[in-house]
């Protein structure tokens, strides 16, 4: 019997409805529980063909455990290892490279040295920094915000260089980025599950939380929502992610993507509405079940992302995706169209 399993934390909507909606399917020899550690061990056989990781982020020993668990061959949605190194200011490059808009951002060193370290430890660090090519390149009003954070935390909205020198000295060891502001028409999150199947959905961040999926406008044009929809496979395909959202803030027509670092997004009912709840469980469900089928043990079974896969052929893949959206750019535009003078004679 294979068993699925579900490592979360304070939420309870979901892990309940998911372990639910697996059982229910009765698919031979797959049953689902929550993840159950009571001791770990170097290089154990694992107990899970499956498991969804909803909470290692916040809680290193459980990141540890999945990673020994992925040793043994347990397929971990999402990849331990690559969400460990992952960040949001190196997946805004990613986006830029593959084609993906995406608000211009800069890296802002931490404001005090990391601990073990001093003024000798940054030979390499001009400083001070070039704050006025940054501010220029990013304008204001800029949000500055933590490089690798999820959520809104330590997230601040800038209105000029002094207000940014201002708060960066409240924020201690922390590495932040700054980005600067879409003025967006339309806002939409959508789930990515499996690097294949999306959920796209209407989202206003400047409603209170419980309100942010209660949109009321103009139905999107079917071009805009084909757009999102292959920017959010390519995101996510690109960086290997099984079970991830993007955000994207449309200004003039343009889906950017704002935020798609979210390897464990919100899915509790209470705040994403029933419809979206019922798609993001059924669908992770099969998901799952579709993992457990093909799972062996002894062998690696995480998924990948194209990125990483290219590291064999240098820098191919990101080339063939520039190379691509090169060709799209030039197949939109509008073609020239010939003008036929017809002459006639008057006899």
């Amino acid at each position: 019997m294979k068993k699925i399993g579900i490592l979360f934390g304070q939420e309870r909507s979901f892990p309940q409805a998911f372990i639910d909606r697996v059982n229910q399917k009765a698919v031979k020899g797959i049953t689902a529980e929550f993840v159950k550690i009571d001791k770990v061990f170097q290089a154990e056989v694992p107990q899970y063909a499956v498991i969804i990781d909803r909470i290692s982020q916040d809680v290193p020993f459980y990141r540890a455990y999945l990673k020994n668990a992925a040793m043994g061959g347990t397929a971990v949605i999402n990849n331990p290892f690559w969400w460990s190194a992952d960040e949001k200011f190196f997946n805004n490059a990613l986006a830029e490279n593959i084609g993906v808009p995406v608000p211009k951002t800069a890296l802002i060193p931490s404001r005090e040295h990391p601990d073990d370290t001093n003024e000798h430890s940054f030979s390499n660090l001009v400083m001070p920094f070039d704050w006025d090519s940054i501010f220029e390149y990013t304008g204001f009003p800029a949000y500055m915000k933590p490089f690798d954070g999820g959520g809104w935390k330590e997230v601040y909205k800038l209105h000029n260089k002094e207000e940014f020198f201002e708060k960066h000295s409240e924020t201690k060891q922390t590495v932040m980025m700054l980005q600067e502001e879409i003025i967006f028409d339309e806002y939409f999150r959508c789930y990515c599950i499996g690097g294949k199947h999306v959920r796209i959905m209407q989202y206003e961040p400047r409603n209170p939380h419980h309100l942010r999926y209660v949109v009321d406008g103009p139905k999107p044009s079917e071009k805009l929502l084909k757009t999102i929809e292959d920017y959010t496979l390519k995101l996510n395909q690109y960086l290997g992610y099984d079970f991830n959202t993007v955000e994207f803030a449309v200004r003039d027509g343009v889906p950017i993507a704002i935020d798609f670092c979210n390897p464990a997004p919100d899915a509790s009912l209470e705040s994403v509405g029933a419809e979206n709840f019922e798609w993001v469980v059924e669908t992770a469900a099969n998901y799952a079940i579709e993992k457990a089928k093909k799972q062996v043990f002894g062998q690696d079974n995480l998924t990948w992302g194209n990125y990483i896969k290219s590291s064999a052929t240098g820098t191919a893949l990101i080339q063939k995706a520039k190379k691509a959206t090169t060709a799209k750019k030039v197949a939109d535009k509008p073609k020239a169209t010939k003008t036929t003078v017809k002459q006639t004679t008057t006899k």
